[in-house]
Order: structure tokens, then C-alpha cells, then sequence
């Protein structure tokens, strides 16, 4: 997928909370009857104080227009040329910098910067528009919570830093200068992880303290990277005017295309395991759908448990390809349902399904979780309780085997009624409560 698509997909698009279907059902009515309330607030409220700074600012007219215009242009780009990173992160480095930067901004040269906090926010505002227009009219809508993320953070830095320039007289490169630029910029930094730790944990239905570590390693990267180039572009364009954006973006440009080629490594990975997961379906050996189907319910029922983001890709991983052992099966089993099979069969195809994951050169987590896949909740042998993944591979992979693609209610509740009556024995008993929490929200 190249960078004119960077829409990245998730391994289940369309049918598992990164995808959207499941993420939250469509529903009419007042914003606070949405499953999602956070983000409706979120994106209401930036969206009402940005018309209001539009407005005002049209009203009061544009200081330094010039400047404005430039800062816009370049903004706008950023964020023409956005990209979407690990877990469906949507971010515009570029237009991020510059928005900071124009938020910053103390002089041009030997003229001091006059524009408010409310021309900042309107400035940002229309230039975010102006660039997700041609990405928009060409089918690539951004996620209008992380447009709106963005568009807050400029905001929280411009109210909070120019009334402070203008009380303590700063006007040109110096120590408090930057001092007070970087401790803002740290502080927002904060403030934006938390946001969005909020609205990942409203979107997966996970716990927030899990929520707020997986934003803060996720995001630490960027906003470093975004936070130093908005700062260095602040100062630089109090000596060099103008020509210090297009200057001082160049690192920032490099950095994109490196965080860029990093999202493609990590999508080509995605594909080829999508790819070995249909291996099993095209040869027959179970039902189309059935790993896919499994892999989105091993997700949703990590995200009721809380588990963090690495281990939940190493799991949808696993769950892709938990079946991939029966390519190695004289006679595929019957129906492709391995919860039929005997205890032994089940750990043969297991053990064949790991082999094959080690010689991919996959992590030796995924490979391990396979392995496991078929133990009861106590495990085999010395090696104690299987890893949580096999465990809820094991509920979620009998789950299907028993009910498919069936949308009875009742033959539902009945395979889950039979999962609860070995739960504690063969099934984790938390795995399968959280099961029956995935299934409750439909």
C-alpha cells in the first residue's frame, strides 16, 4: 500500500474494533446517546471553538496576513501528507510542527508577531480543512477524532503560551524562551496522550490505565520528534524570517519518511499473515471465514481483559494462523472443527501449526501461543498454565467451531452455557465471562 493509500488496515478492516464495524453501531439521535460519547464531545468542542475563532478572527481581521498565509500553506501540506502509523494512528508531523510553531512564533526578523491565540486556532483550523479536502473528495476521510487531537493541542499552546510572551516581554531567541516553550510543549504532550488514551479505551472497550500506556509508548516517537521541530522552527524564524520553515522542516520531512517506511514494514508483515491465515480456508481444511472470525473475537475479548497493545497484535497474529497445523494433516479434520478432534489430534496440530509459524521467522510469542493453544486452563506437563493468548484462542476458536456462522440467539447462549460448564477445567473462567460481555454488546 503506498503512501497515496495510507489508510492502514487493521488484519480484521470492516468487522474488528481498529476496522470499525464493530468498533460502535451507528445510531441516530443527540450526540450524548452515542456509545462513544468522549469522542462526539471531543470533536463538538473543537469544532465549535474553531468556528468561533473563525469568526472572530474574520471579524477583527488577520494580523500579519502575510505570515498567516504562509504558515497556512504550509500546514495545509502537513497535512495533505499525513500518514497512519502502528495501531491506526492517524498523524501530520509537518502541519503538527508548524501549527506549534505559528503558536510559538515571537518575531520575523526585527518584527515582533502580534496575532492572537484566536488567530492561531483559526489559522490551524481552515489550513487542517484546506488539506483534508483533496484527501476527503478522493475516498481517504481522516478520523475526525485525531483531526480534532490535533487541532486542540495547538490550541492548548497558543492560549497558554502568547499571553505568557506578552507578560514576561519575550520577543526574540532566549533561555526562558525556550525554557517555557519545551515545558508547554511537554505538558500538551501529556495532555494530548490522555485524550487519547480516553478514546482508545472508549473505541475498544479496554481499560484506560492500559489505554494511557500504549498512547504514551505509541506516541512518545512523534511528538518528540514534532515537538523539538515546532520549538527550533519558533526560534529560527526570530532570525531567519520566513525561510525558516522551509529550512527547519527539512529533518522533519526525513523523519516522516521514516516513520512512514516503518507503517509499510509493519503492513507488509499484516498481509502475509492474512494471507498464510486463508491458506487453510482455500485448501479446505475449515470454514471460510473461520480464522478471521476467530481472530476478531480473540481481539475484542483481550481488549474486555485489558491486555496491551503488543501482546494484542502478537495475539491477532496467533489467532489468524491457529489452525495452520492442519496443512500438514493426511485427512483434514471433519468440518475443519478442531474442537471435535482428540486431545491428541488437537496437540499435533498445534505443535505443526508452531513449526510452521518458527519457520517464518514470526516471533517466537505468536509461534508459542499456538503451541499452547489446545492445553486445558492448567496446563500440560511442568510448564505451568498456558499463556493468556492460548487461553483465549482456546474459548474463541471453540466458540466458532461450535456455532460458525449462525446468528441464533439461542445456539449461541447454548454454545456459551457448554463453554461455562468446563470453564475452570479445559476453559479459562475469565476468558469465557469476557466472552460472554463481547457477545452481550452484539
Amino acid at each position: 500500500m503506498t503512501q497515496g493509500r495510507a489508510q492502514e488496515r487493521h488484519p480484521f478492516d470492516g468487522q474488528g474494533p481498529e476496522g470499525g464495524a464493530l468498533d460502535h453501531r451507528r445510531r441516530t439521535g443527540p450526540f450524548w446517546r452515542t456509545p462513544r460519547p468522549a469522542r462526539a464531545v471531543l470533536v463538538g468542542l473543537v469544532g465549535a471553538l474553531s468556528l468561533a475563532a473563525l469568526v472572530w478572527t474574520s471579524a477583527t481581521g488577520f494580523v500579519e496576513p502575510t505570515v498567516a498565509l504562509a504558515f497556512c500553506l504550509l500546514i495545509a501540506g502537513g497535512e495533505f501528507a499525513r500518514i497512519t502509523l502502528h495501531g491506526r494512528r492517524e498523524v501530520a508531523p509537518v502541519a503538527s510542527a508548524g501549527a506549534t510553531s505559528y503558536a510559538f512564533l515571537l518575531s520575523l526578523g526585527e518584527e515582533p508577531a502580534a496575532h492572537s491565540p484566536w488567530q492561531v486556532v483559526a489559522v490551524v483550523a481552515f489550513a487542517v480543512a484546506v488539506g483534508e479536502l483533496p484527501l476527503v473528495a478522493v475516498g481517504r476521510s481522516p478520523r475526525v477524532e485525531d483531526v480534532a487531537r490535533r487541532v486542540l493541542a495547538t490550541m492548548l499552546l497558543a492560549v497558554s503560551f502568547r499571553p505568557l510572551a506578552v507578560h514576561l516581554e519575550l520577543s526574540g531567541p532566549s533561555v526562558t524562551a525556550a525554557v517555557l516553550m519545551s515545558a508547554l510543549v511537554t505538558i500538551v504532550w501529556l495532555i494530548d496522550a490522555l485524550v487519547s488514551a480516553v478514546l482508545r479505551a472508549e473505541r475498544l472497550r479496554t481499560r484506560f490505565s492500559v489505554a494511557l500506556g500504549d498512547e504514551m509508548r505509541a506516541q512518545f516517537p512523534t511528538g518528540a520528534a514534532i515537538g523539538a521541530s515546532g520549538v527550533l522552527i519558533a526560534l529560527a524564524c526570530t532570525v531567519t524570517g520566513l525561510a525558516g520553515l522551509l529550512v527547519f522542516c527539512a529533518p522533519l520531512l526525513v523523519a516522516q519518511l521514516a516513520f512512514h517506511r516503518h507503517a509499510e514494514v509493519r503492513r507488509t508483515y499484516r498481509e502475509t499473515v492474512r494471507a498464510l491465515s486463508r491458506v487453510t480456508e482455500v485448501g479446505g481444511y475449515v470454514e471460510n471465514g473461520h480464522s478471521r472470525r476467530v481472530g476478531r473475537l480473540s481481539y475484542l475479548i483481550a481488549c474486555e481483559l485489558g491486555m496491551a497493545e503488543q501482546g494484542l497484535h502478537n495475539l491477532e497474529y496467533a489467532a489468524l494462523m491457529h489452525d495452520i497445523g492442519q496443512l500438514s494433516l493426511r485427512e483434514p479434520v471433519a468440518g475443519g472443527a478442531t474442537v471435535f478432534a482428540s486431545p491428541r489430534e488437537q496437540r499435533r496440530i498445534a505443535e505443526l501449526g508452531s513449526a510452521i509459524i518458527r519457520q517464518t521467522g514470526m516471533l517466537e510469542s505468536v509461534a508459542e501461543m499456538v503451541r499452547r493453544q489446545c492445553e486445558p486452563v492448567t496446563g500440560h506437563g511442568d510448564e505451568g498454565a498456558p499463556p493468556l493468548g492460548s487461553r483465549i484462542i482456546k474459548v474463541a476458536n471453540a466458540f466458532d467451531d461450535l456455532v460458525g456462522e449462525s446468528g441464533d440467539a439461542g445456539r449461541r447462549a447454548a454454545v456459551l452455557e457448554r463453554l461455562r460448564m468446563d470453564a475452570g477445567t479445559e476453559y479459562d473462567p475469565d476468558v469465557v465471562e469476557a466472552l460472554a460481555t463481547v457477545l452481550a454488546r452484539g
